[in-house]
């Protein structure tokens, strides 16, 4: 039997280990897309094993973050939409049994979804947006809180299939902090109150292709990474109070990685991926502390790790994955300290997920899933197609004895881990998805492009 690698507890968010029930950000409790005590459903639809699904307003693209009974999601709400008129109740769904494999939705839920990275750009908008952050009751889905953190109108356009509220909320049980952008850093206590705001300027993004990085927070400090087509840095913050604690100049292109921070034998310190290098800072100085060149152009997925390795990824008109030991310094670049390599069929958008000692991820802008063993470097399957998935956006995510592939149209093909591609279920939920899964104790949420499906069993 194949003995998974030690998981890195101290890239927590929070202490969180203990506490399964919690999603406090967008890659999960251990910050790399697995909930290894969970065990969710497998099969769904629209109906079947539907909790409860929220029709939330505006539009974004950002995973929600769990604290115990509470789901906080975040929004950018057009001058179509009224964000000061509350979201309509929850729609209570029966249980229902119909096949599972289900039809491919229509163009407007999702269908077979046009290619990112090379369409149109929208417009720079002439009316203001309210940038919006929700507090939903978990067992109900109702709106326990809504808030506008600030009503304005964005500066750029972005990607035909971006938005303006991508970044994923974190939170602690303490504070919850919400991320725009250029439109500025919110924290909140649990019961919406605002406690302080920062803003840090205009990004100017490639292409007008838009913001996503989401922020990161380990105990009271929360970092921002703003790499952008101006004057780059990272900074850290106080999470009690805003007050900036040290600012690190970057130079770097646009890019969208969140940053990872972890404790590597008592150092603490933030990886971020992007076009130029991976490089790691000390969490207390901002200091650089290693960098390491081979990644490609547009760097976007996140770098997850385990107890030893940090696992770097990107896959814009290129393939990289490098395997880079933690507790070296300097220039890691063709060293040594790249334990391994690998450079084909590596996602452009999705991060990876480790699970099991094994790390999984997909291939360019496809659903073409590879499983690599991150002691050896080698593949146990590579770029292995799942019939009926297409396009992904969302980053896979891993329970105990799974994973789950989402692509755009709202098809989740359920995959049991192992030494080969098993899918045990395809399952459909009639809209179209970019956001990444939250696992929750036995739960799934997934942020539809119109609504919040909770997924449990019946």
């Amino acid at each position: 039997m194949k003995t998974p690698t030690p998981i890195l507890c101290a890239v927590l968010i929070a202490s969180t280990c203990a506490a399964p029930a919690n999603w406090p950000a967008w890659r999960g409790p251990l910050a790399n897309g697995s909930a290894p005590e969970s065990q969710p459903p497998t099969e769904w639809s629209d109906t079947k094993n539907v909790k409860w699904k929220m029709k939330l307003p505006g539009h974004g693209s950002a995973t929600p973050a769990v604290w115990g009974e509470r789901i906080f999601v975040l929004a950018a709400v057009g001058p179509e939409k009224k964000a000061d008129v509350p979201p309509a109740e929850p729609t209570p769904v029966a249980v229902a049994t119909n096949n599972l494999s289900g039809a491919s939705t229509n163009a407007t839920a999702g269908g077979r979804p046009r290619r990112g990275g090379g369409g149109g750009r929208s417009d720079k908008p002439t009316e203001a947006f309210k940038f919006t952050v929700l507090c939903l009751d978990r067992n109900t889905g109702r709106t326990l809180w809504q808030k506008v953190a600030k009503e304005t109108i964005p500066h750029e356009g972005h990607h035909q299939d971006h938005g303006f509220a991508s970044a994923s909320p974190i939170t602690d049980g303490k504070v919850v902090l919400a991320y725009f952008g250029s439109r500025g850093l919110y924290c909140y206590d649990m019961d919406g109150n605002l406690k302080w705001a920062k803003e840090f300027g205009e990004m100017r993004m490639r292409g007008t292709f838009g913001e996503g990085a989401s922020p990161a927070l380990h105990g009271d400090v929360v970092v921002v990474n703003w790499d952008h087509e101006g004057d780059d840095f990272i900074a850290a913050l106080d999470k009690n109070t805003g007050r900036e604690l040290w600012r690190t100049p970057r130079s770097e292109e646009s890019s969208w990685g969140t940053p990872l921070i972890l404790d590597y034998k008592g150092q603490k310190q933030v990886i971020v991926n992007a076009t130029t290098k991976v490089r790691s800072y000390d969490l207390l100085t901002g200091k650089e502390l290693w960098v390491c060149g081979g990644q490609t152009g547009n760097a976007i997925p996140c770098s997850v790790a385990d107890a030893e390795t940090v696992y770097a990824i990107s896959g814009f008109r290129s393939a990289a994955l490098q395997a880079i030991q933690l507790g070296r310094t300097g220039d890691l670049t063709g060293t040594d300290a790249v334990r391994w390599s690998h450079n084909k069929n590596t996602p452009y958008v999705p991060s990876p997920v480790l699970a099991g000692g094994r790390l999984y991820f997909l291939g360019q802008r496809s659903a073409a899933l590879s499983c690599f063993d991150t002691a050896s470097g080698k593949p146990v399957f590579e770029a292995e197609t799942i019939p009926g998935l297409f396009n992904a956006y969302a980053s896979p995510v891993a329970s105990k004895e799974h994973v789950y592939i989402l692509s755009r149209d709202g098809k989740c093909a359920v995959v049991k881990q192992g030494d080969k591609l098993e899918v045990v279920t395809i399952n459909t939920l009639g809209e179209g998805v970019d956001a990444s899964i939250a696992i929750v104790g036995n739960e799934l949420l997934i942020r539809g492009r119109e609504n919040l499906y909770c997924i449990a069993k019946n």
